[in-house]
C-alpha cells in the first residue's frame, strides 16, 4: 500500500515539476560563462564557495517569489503596481528593465559567440540567429512544450560540463574544499560580486514568480498550501542542477587555465585555448553548450520581460498584442549596438553580471515587503525563520554592492 501511495505522489510531483528549471536556464546563461571563466582562470577552486552561498541564497528566494504568484495569483511585477505609490512602482519598473538589457547583453553576445565558434557566423550574424530562434520558440511554441524544450537545453548543457569535467581531470582535493571554504581578498572581490549577480538575478525572480502559474495550485488556501511541497521540491532539485552546473565552470576554468597558468580575456580565447590543453572534443562540447545557454535563456529572458513591461504598464500579457510581441525583442537592441560597435564583449558580459547585482536589492526588498503582508498573502505570509534568512540575504547582497561600488571608484 506504501509503495502504490509513494508512486501516486511522484506522479503528482512530477506534473509540478518545470517552472523552477525553465528559471534555472537563465542563471547558467552566457554571462555566468564570463565570469566563471574568469573566476576559474584567475583565482583557480577558491571561488567556488560563491557559487554555494549564491545558490543557497537563490533556493530562498526563488521560492519566496514562487510563492508569492501561488498565493496572490499575480507576478511580482503586477503586485509591486497593486502594492505602491506610482512613483516609486515606476523607479522600481525602470530597474528591472536595465537589468533586462544587462541581462540580454550577455544572453545574445553568448548565442552569438556560440554560432560563431560552431559554424564561424559573424557576431552580428550568430546575435540574429539567436533573437530569430528566441522569437520562434516563444511566438510558435505552447507554454508547456516550450518548458520541455528548455528543460531539454538544461540538459544538454548539463551533460557537455559532465564529459568536460570528465576530459579535463580536476584536482577535487582542492575544488570539494573550496565549495563550502570562503576565501575572499581585494583582487577576487569584484569577480565574486560578479557572480553572484551572475546566479541571483532579478528577472528570474519575476519569472518565477509568473511561470509558477502555468500549474493549477486550486482556489482555497488549503488546496494551495497542501500543495506547496511539490512546489518546493521543484525549485530545489532546479537549483540544485543550477549549481552543479555553474560550478563545472569554475572547476573546468581551474583545471585547464589556471593550472597551465592561461591567461584568458575572452570567452572565444577560452575556447580556442581550452581545444589544444584539453583536446578538440573539449572545445566542441563547450561550443555545444555556449549556443544551448544562449538561444535558452535569451527565451526565459524575453519571457521575463514582457511579463515585467506589460506587468508594471497594466496591460495584460496576451502573445496577440503588439506590446506583447514588442516586448519579446525591445531590450534585444543595445545588444546589436554593442555587436556593431565592436566593443570588448567579454568586459560587457562581466560588467553585465554587475548591473544585475546592484539591481537585486530594488527587487529583494519589495519581494520581502509583499511575502510580509499577511493581508496580501494569508497563511502563505513569510514566517520569522524566512523573513530572517530573507534579511540576511539581502543585507548581504546590499553590502557587497556597497563595497563593490567603493571599490570600483576608487580603484581599490
Amino acid at each position: 500500500m506504501l509503495n502504490i501511495l509513494e508512486r501516486f505522489r511522484f506522479k503528482i510531483l512530477l506534473r509540478f515539476l518545470g517552472p523552477g528549471f525553465l528559471v534555472t536556464v537563465g542563471f547558467i546563461d552566457p554571462g555566468n560563462w564570463a565570469t566563471n571563466i574568469e573566476g576559474g582562470s584567475r583565482f583557480g577552486y577558491s571561488l567556488l564557495w560563491v557559487i554555494t552561498l549564491s545558490t543557497i541564497m537563490l533556493i530562498v528566494i526563488q521560492n519566496m517569489a514562487a510563492k508569492l504568484g501561488i498565493a496572490t495569483g499575480k507576478s511580482l511585477a503586477v503586485n509591486i503596481r497593486d502594492r505602491f505609490s506610482r512613483p516609486v512602482s515606476a523607479m522600481l519598473g525602470l530597474t528591472i528593465v536595465l537589468a533586462c538589457v544587462a541581462t540580454d547583453v550577455a544572453e545574445l553576445l553568448g548565442g552569438a559567440i556560440g554560432f560563431n565558434l560552431l559554424f564561424g557566423m559573424p557576431l552580428w550574424m550568430g546575435a540574429l540567429v539567436t533573437v530569430g530562434l528566441e522569437t520562434f520558440l516563444i511566438v510558435s511554441q505552447r507554454y508547456h512544450r516550450l518548458e520541455t524544450i528548455i528543460m531539454g537545453f538544461l540538459a544538454i548543457i548539463a551533460l557537455c560540463y559532465l564529459i568536460e569535467i570528465y576530459i579535463v581531470k580536476p584536482d577535487w582535493s582542492a575544488a570539494l574544499p573550496a565549495t563550502v571554504i570562503p576565501h575572499l581578498d581585494r583582487e577576487s572581490i569584484y569577480v565574486a560580486m560578479a557572480i553572484l549577480g551572475a546566479v541571483v538575478m532579478p528577472h528570474n525572480i519575476f519569472l518565477h514568480s509568473n511561470v509558477i502559474h502555468s500549474r493549477k495550485w486550486g482556489i482555497s488556501e488549503d488546496e494551495k498550501m497542501s500543495q506547496l511541497n511539490y512546489e518546493k521540491v521543484d525549485t530545489l532539485a532546479a537549483m540544485v542542477m543550477g549549481w552543479v552546473v555553474n560550478s563545472s565552470m569554475i572547476i573546468v576554468a581551474a583545471a585547464v587555465f589556471a593550472k597551465n597558468q592561461a591567461a584568458v580575456t575572452s570567452i572565444e580565447q577560452a575556447s580556442a585555448t581550452l581545444t589544444p590543453l584539453a583536446g578538440p572534443l573539449a572545445g566542441f562540447l563547450f561550443a555545444v553548450a555556449l549556443v544551448f545557454a544562449g538561444v535558452g535563456s535569451s527565451v526565459t529572458s524575453s519571457m521575463a520581460e514582457v511579463n515585467v513591461i506589460t506587468g508594471f504598464l497594466g496591460k495584460p500579457e496576451d502573445p496577440r498584442t503588439l506590446l506583447y510581441r514588442f516586448s519579446v525583442f525591445a531590450t534585444a537592441i543595445p545588444s546589436f549596438l554593442i555587436i556593431v560597435l565592436s566593443m570588448d564583449t567579454y568586459k560587457i558580459l562581466i560588467f553585465s553580471q554587475v548591473v544585475l547585482s546592484i539591481q537585486l536589492p530594488f527587487t529583494l526588498i519589495p519581494l520581502l515587503m509583499l511575502c510580509r503582508d499577511k493581508k496580501r498573502m494569508g497563511k502563505f505570509a513569510s514566517g520569522p525563520i524566512e523573513f530572517t534568512a530573507a534579511i540576511v540575504i539581502s543585507a548581504i547582497v546590499i553590502i557587497l554592492n556597497i563595497y563593490l561600488l567603493y571599490t570600483t571608484v576608487t580603484g581599490g
